[in-house]
């Protein structure tokens, strides 16, 4: 049995089970990635996609992702591969014909291809990409030496040490934060705010760096939490000490009725465009999304 370093959880791992993310596993008592180079999506979007929209606007970028996830958002938009029960196992144990293995080498040789059509590199996106950091890491190091970009789509609930151990490699960041209460975090998410918050700050003093929030009708839409969070935002200072968080994009968006969350409608429109305005009090950059 061995204790893992990504998140909050630290799950103690016995030898061939999973931790919670369901895609960490002990092998020779060391804790490591069954994920690793495991990929269930790959496709060329636009930067925009991702969110990030003051970085390299109008490119594209390569896009993959693999399986499993440190949270529990009622609200997935991927839980297929996020934390569904069939994302929960190992391939061994399953037979996943779906999946695509590949080695950070091969990757780099795809992503490096697919320049003529625009690209401008890689982004680890669509489940979390550090429950599986060693491929992002790995990637993503091949990727720079290639001179191409990186980007890193995340929930931001990792440790600091992972963290440091990758940005070195990462050009971009778009990061969730999702809410701005322990309770929304702890109870509908089953998250951790301080992680993120403290991941989001490190982020900020050496990395572009862009936010998304998306609103939850009941939960997380209040113009006192918004004033709250984008406050906070505003507060971020870089490397040196000053102030740049003023500058930091946030994305606010749109929620709509899915997976386990159709107790409630889409949010309205108007209150997104609200929401917006007074994250505007503090921010200089605030898109709106699926609006």
């Amino acid at each position: 049995m061995a204790r893992c370093k990504v998140c909050f959880r630290h799950c103690e791992i016995g030898e061939g089970s999973i931790g919670f993310c369901g895609a960490r596993t002990c092998r020779n008592g060391v804790v490591t990635a069954a994920n690793y180079g495991l990929l269930t999506g790959i496709m060329l979007d636009p930067i925009e996609k991702k969110p990030l929209s003051r970085f390299y606007p109008g490119s594209r970028i390569l896009s993959v992702g693999s399986y499993g996830c440190n949270l529990r958002c009622p609200f997935c938009q991927n839980y297929e591969i996020s934390w569904s029960d069939s994302a929960m196992k190992l391939p061994e144990h399953q037979g996943r014909g779906e999946l695509l293995k590949m080695t950070p080498e091969e990757l780099c040789d795809i992503v490096e291809a697919y320049k003529s059509k625009g690209n401008i590199g890689i982004a680890f996106t669509y489940n979390e990409p550090l429950i599986g950091y060693e491929f992002v890491r790995d990637t993503a190091m091949l990727v720079k030496e290639r001179g191409m970009k990186t980007v890193l789509v995340s929930n931001g609930t990792a440790e600091i040490e992972i963290l440091e151990e990758i940005l070195p490699y990462i050009d971009a960041m778009n990061i969730d934060l999702k809410g701005f209460t322990d309770e929304y975090y702890e109870k509908l998410l089953g998250g951790n705010r301080r992680m993120v918050t403290d991941f989001i700050e490190r982020a900020a003093k050496d990395c572009h760096l862009e936010l998304t929030t998306l609103i939850i009708p009941g939960e997380n839409d209040s113009e006192e939490e918004m004033r709250e969070l984008s406050g906070w935002i505003a507060s971020l200072t870089d490397s040196e000490g000053r102030r740049i968080g003023k500058n930091i994009p946030l994305h606010i968006s749109r929620f709509f009725p899915r997976f386990k969350m159709t107790d409630r409608d889409a949010t309205d429109v108007k209150l997104i465009y609200d929401l917006a305005e007074i994250a505007r009090e503090n921010l200089e950059y605030v898109y709106t999304g699926n609006c």
